[in-house]
């Protein structure tokens, strides 16, 4: 993918209210029941988002995901609606702004926990381990490596945070606690059911999943679905089976790249972000559409 693609950092559509501005995507209201969900090119790294824009990223997430909520469509209900992107945005010039990186979905109320499952030892889990033995309190063996499989998948959930703020490592008790003991095990259960699945239809691909994480909401029925994005290269880490090899940092399919590379500058992880140079923004183009390609293909 080239970085001459056309860039959309951010939208300004006239014909939708805009609901919410995320760190990646813009939310806009259709009708009473819907929702109008815009994957920008922004990415966000530390929970900052910077101020230079993936090429193309915007469409690779939200084709990644699709395929992902159709793949688990028998698991757990999603958040794609029936209703088309031309019933959603009648007017053709503002519908092309957006074709093919929006996805018109069903309204529901969000829960304010993110599900993430760790099947590998890698990023603040591997601080964590080497730190106390443990990933959020989970007792593991001794003796790992970095980038180790783990034993089982693990389920390590986190509380919400606004944009700017960092989301915070919440126990099992803590999600039970904000919604109910019996939607918190229903959480975990579906979310690393869809891990564990995932990462076996990938591996032959050539992806390892080593960690990802979930949304979710409710309907008015309080049934559970999957929202937001899923299984993305900006919501896991996709390393190259090929090339992986315990004890160190394996290569990647996504932004670990990019937070590789913020890692080298001398920069607080505070807003604003860093300016990225066009080989990062290359290389990550790149990166997000092998993924996508190695995904999807039959």
């Amino acid at each position: 993918m080239n970085i001459m693609v056309p860039v959309l950092f951010d939208t300004d559509l006239k014909s939708l209210p805009l609901i919410h501005r995320g760190k990646v995507r813009d939310i806009y209201a259709v009708g009473d029941d819907h929702m109008l969900i815009v994957t920008t090119d922004r990415l966000s790294a530390f929970d900052v988002i910077l101020p230079t824009a993936i090429p193309g990223k915007g469409a690779i997430l939200t084709s990644v995901s699709n395929f992902w909520f159709k793949h688990f469509s028998d698991i757990v209900p999603n958040q794609v609606s029936d209703m088309s992107l031309s019933d959603a945005i009648p007017d053709d010039s503002e519908r092309k702004l957006v074709e093919g990186r929006a996805v018109v979905v069903k309204k529901l109320k969000a829960l304010p926990v993110e599900a993430i499952v760790r099947g590998y030892l890698i990023g603040s889990g591997w601080k964590d381990y080497q730190a106390t033995g443990s990933v959020c309190g989970i007792k593991l063996p001794a003796g790992l490596q970095m980038a180790d499989k783990l034993p089982e998948a693990i389920y390590t959930p986190s509380s919400k945070a606004a944009v700017g703020e960092h989301d915070e490592n919440i126990n099992f008790a803590a999600t039970a606690d904000i919604v109910g003991q019996d939607l918190a095990q229903q959480i975990k259960q579906v979310s690393i059911k869809l891990y564990t699945d995932a990462a076996l239809y990938a591996l032959p691909r050539g992806i390892i999943i080593a960690d990802t994480k979930f949304e979710f909401g409710i309907d008015s029925n309080n049934q559970l679905t999957l929202i937001d994005e899923a299984l993305t290269p900006d919501s896991s880490r996709f390393w190259l089976a090929d090339a992986y090899q315990p004890g160190s940092s394996p290569q990647s399919f996504d932004k670990q790249y990019v937070r590789d590379y913020l890692e080298t500058l001398n920069w607080d992880k505070t807003s604003p972000g860093p300016e990225l140079p066009d080989e990062i923004v290359q290389n990550t183009s790149e990166k997000y559409a092998e993924a996508l390609d190695r995904l999807t293909r039959p």
